[in-house]
């Protein structure tokens, strides 16, 4: 047994696409009435659950009569738009079934990204676990372009179960786990339990679901964003779902990192998109890595972009390759007169630091 499972007070569930349809992609309504039924009775037991799920675009390829899951970004959005609602009217049926109720929110990665938005999002689905609701998460793939878009649903169930500090992430497809190599691989085995993600070598480039978007390259992304956020994490398949709420050793298994790491640091790594650069001088990037000092003007020789100042932004070497990313402290414009001047300068003296140390992230 996993006791980060059956101890677990607040929980993720994603399911993707592939977990909620039956043959030719429609939405299969006994596997929605499933998931309902194990959702439900780990509500009932006190636990604080939120689904993360796919299927909008899945749950419109039968009524629409298309023949597969459309490739152009407008028939992806026209399809979402329709099966939304289809998608949240199972739910709400399924799960009223069992006197639960449930919510829908739709986020871009806009919605993630900015602070307002974000402390929007925790304080509904803080008040939903307050009044017995169930959150269902999906993205609003009916706005979203190509540029703004999670891709998939496995980073944006992370970064949710970080918002809400859950205890564990299921994160459940049509596939029964990690494997050493393909699973089609003569040799190939499933890898019960994953210590750290930095040191996995395997071929995770060609498994993936027809139906759905998320391959496993992205669910180790989602693990590795989770666990460093402290959530436990359980990669598996959608038909054992039951067995891993009940803390069974199936799928791989990945544990929480002791520490949570702080919201706005977790962001800047992995969901924030920079909004300019910083380019330094080669003392700049040793104080940074060799001191964790904070990035002052002085070491600056340039800056690419528009930013405002709370932005995040990419922190450049001189050779190019990227040191880190940071929440910058000044506006572009006004970083503009401080490039390479020191405190020590007239006219410089009320300097702050272009990058605080507690507000950075170093490349590795």
């Amino acid at each position: 047994m996993r006791p980060e499972v059956t101890e677990a007070g607040r929980i993720v569930v994603k399911v993707g696409s592939s977990a909620l349809t039956g043959p030719g992609g429609r939405l299969d309504p006994a596997r929605v009435t499933q998931l309902a039924r194990l959702l439900s009775a780990v509500q009932a037991r006190g636990i604080r659950v939120v689904l993360v799920t796919s299927g909008a675009i899945a749950a419109a390829i039968g009524p629409l009569g298309l023949k597969r899951r459309p490739r152009d970004l407008e028939s992806q959005q026209a399809a979402a738009a329709v099966g939304q609602g289809l998608l949240i009217r199972a739910y709400a049926d399924a799960f009223a079934e069992h006197d639960t109720m449930v919510a829908q929110l739709l986020l871009t990665v806009e919605d993630v990204l900015r602070p307002k938005t974000y402390r929007n999002a925790l304080n509904t689905i803080s008040r939903l676990f307050r009044l017995g609701v169930v959150p269902i998460v999906n993205e609003n793939d009916t706005v979203a372009t190509h540029e703004i878009r999670f891709g998939d649903n496995d980073r944006l169930a992370a970064l949710i179960a970080h918002l809400v500090r859950a205890d564990a992430l299921f994160l459940m497809s049509d596939v029964p786990g990690l494997y050493s190599a393909h699973p089609e691989t003569p040799g190939a085995r499933l890898i019960e339990r994953v210590e750290d993600i930095a040191e996995l070598d395997v071929d995770t480039s060609r498994v993936g679901s027809k139906v759905g978007t998320g391959g496993m390259t992205t669910k180790l992304i989602a693990a590795d964003i989770a666990t460093q956020a402290g959530v436990s994490v359980v990669l598996g398949h959608a038909d054992d779902l039951e067995r891993a709420l009940a803390g069974d050793e199936v799928g791989t298994f990945f544990p929480a990192r002791r520490k949570r790491r702080p919201r706005r640091l977790l962001w800047l790594e992995f969901a924030a998109e920079p909004r300019g650069a910083l380019h330094i001088d080669a003392g700049a990037v040793r104080a940074l890595q060799s001191r964790h000092a904070s990035l002052l003007a002085a070491g600056l020789t340039g800056i690419d972009g528009h930013f405002a100042e709370g932005e995040a932004v990419s922190i450049v070497g001189p050779d190019g390759m990227p040191v880190g990313r940071g929440f910058v402290g000044y506006s572009s414009a006004q970083l503009t007169r401080e490039v390479g001047h020191s405190s020590d300068e007239a006219g410089h003296h009320r300097q702050r630091p272009v990058v605080h140390r507690d507000h950075l992230i170093l490349s590795d």
